[in-house]
């Protein structure tokens, strides 16, 4: 875009502000039906709408230049924020589409007003599509944090007894469970001071072979913080499964109910504490 373009936009965006501003506000809040307070909207666009003018004056309308860094900055803030609200893609993009149609009309007079108006479009255009990146971004973030928090209130450790922990498992047991499983297990075995794990599976749908490598690799990680393990929840269906695909527990205790294993654990605190020569604790 030539000198005399860039002036003509530069001038109708400067002398127009409060009318243009106004417009857009209202474009942008009619989409978006109210779910935003006019007084944040008025801010946001406030913000952009200044930091979109000085960027142009200063470098032109190359959107991914550093005299776009402001713009850039408000978007990201703009993006994030429309994301953590629950608005999709397209109502957060719009409000940078937006004011394309409402400088349309002000700029359809002649010649050099329809090339400006093309090219301001374009920049336009490329800071919509940056906001759908950052939204995507951030959307992903959410995503990825509510996964990890539903990963580890779906992985409980309680005390069941002094000296003996259980880990109720309900629902699949893949890769990144177990390792969510690992470290709540082996944190609560410090924090309780327990000698005892007992790893229930009563709500784990169906145990392949990948279910008991995970298993497996709980209880020896378990082990190694010299503490025992015991299996419940081996239901008839299950153990029927494991012997079929010809699994190994070797010396792992394997009971019938949480009940079973909680009783085999305190028998064997029992034996341990008759075993303790007098005088120590």
């Amino acid at each position: 875009m030539d000198n005399e373009e860039s002036k003509r936009l530069l001038e109708l965006l400067t002398a127009r502000r409060a009318d243009l501003l106004a417009q857009w506000e209202e474009t942008v809040g009619a989409s978006l039906r109210g779910r935003v307070s006019t007084a944040e909207l008025g801010r946001e666009l406030g913000e952009l709408y200044d930091a979109v003018v000085d960027a142009v004056s200063k470098g032109g309308l190359a959107g991914r230049g550093e005299h776009f860094a402001v713009v850039r900055s408000l978007l990201v803030e703009l993006s994030r924020t429309r994301a953590r609200q629950g608005f999709t893609p397209t109502e957060t993009a719009v409000s940078i589409f937006a004011l394309k149609e409402v400088l349309e009309p002000l700029l359809a007079g002649s010649v050099e007003d329809a090339r400006a108006y093309l090219q301001f479009a374009r920049l336009l255009d490329d800071l919509g599509l940056f906001t759908v990146e950052e939204y995507a971004r951030t959307r992903e973030e959410i995503i990825s944090a509510q996964s990890q928090q539903l990963l580890e209130l779906s992985t409980p450790v309680v005390k069941l007894w002094d000296g003996v922990v259980g880990v109720p498992l309900v629902g699949t047991l893949d890769s990144a469970r177990t390792q969510v499983v690992m470290e709540k297990l082996l944190q609560a075995l410090v924090d309780s001071n327990s000698a005892h794990a007992i790893i229930d599976i009563t709500g784990v749908p169906a145990v392949d072979t990948q279910v008991a490598q995970h298993l497996l690799k709980t209880v020896v990680a378990a082990r190694m913080m010299g503490a025992e393990c015991t299996i419940s929840g081996i239901r008839p269906q299950i153990a029927q499964t494991i012997v079929a695909l010809g699994i190994e527990f070797g010396d792992i205790p394997t009971k019938a109910t949480l009940a079973d294993a909680l009783r085999h654990a305190l028998m064997e605190i029992d034996k341990a504490a008759a075993a303790r020569p007098a005088g120590l604790l």
